[in-house]
């Protein structure tokens, strides 16, 4: 397995609690957010000032959306983690992620050090 059991460490049911917590959390984002972005029920205003602002209030909801829904795919992930054992393993190098990484990056799948190269690589 890997170097030093960093897992051990953590608290794996508090973890999970607190990830299936904000899970709950971010669907009642999402689906608020879904009513204000895709079932917009009224038309836009008549003044073009009006319509620009309407829009830019749509590009923002429709942002905001897109953020909660990637999180969520990011607690789906660390939770499926959990279930498999793995919850803490860098996915690249295998080494344990840091406790203190995990505590602030709650669905991390790599190492600090696999991260920086990953980041590095990215264009």
């Amino acid at each position: 397995m890997a170097k030093g059991n960093g897992k051990s460490d953590l608290d794996l049911d508090a973890i999970r609690e607190a990830l299936h917590a904000t899970r709950s959390e971010l669907l009642d984002r999402v689906r608020r957010l879904d009513k204000d972005v895709h079932h917009r029920e009224e038309p836009l205003p008549a003044d073009f000032a009006e319509q620009a602002t309407a829009l830019e209030n749509q590009e923002v909801l429709e942002a905001l959306d897109e953020d909660a829904r990637v999180e969520l795919r990011q607690i789906d992930r660390a939770l499926k983690r959990l279930d498999e054992g793995v919850y803490g393993e860098c996915a690249s190098c295998g080494d344990t992620i840091a406790p203190e990484r995990l505590r602030a990056i709650v669905w991390a799948t790599l190492c600090i050090d696999c991260a920086s190269l990953a980041e590095q690589r990215s264009p």
